[in-house]
């Protein structure tokens, strides 16, 4: 976030569990809670950017390529991203 930018005040309701781990992720940086929520969610939605552009990444090579056997690792790959198997 940079400075420039006006916080947006935003609730949030998180299951027990998760906020002790939260709290306990902040004591340890000696930091607040916001500031490991906000470092959380940043890094979760880098993390679904990456996936997504390695997603189009196989699927560029898959139409890319007249390998039978590249063909078939990357149509495994691209089914084990988008169906967890």
């Amino acid at each position: 976030m940079t400075t420039a930018e006006k916080p947006i005040r935003q609730s949030v309701s998180l299951p027990a569990r998760l906020a002790r781990r939260v709290r306990s992720l902040a004591k340890n940086r000696k930091t607040s809670t916001n500031r490991v929520l906000v470092e959380l969610i940043e890094t979760g939605i880098e993390s679904k950017e990456a996936e997504k552009s390695r997603f189009f990444e196989l699927a560029d090579r898959l139409s890319a390529t007249s390998d039978p056997s590249e063909r078939k690792r990357i149509k495994e790959l691209l089914a084990s991203m988008t169906f967890g198997e």
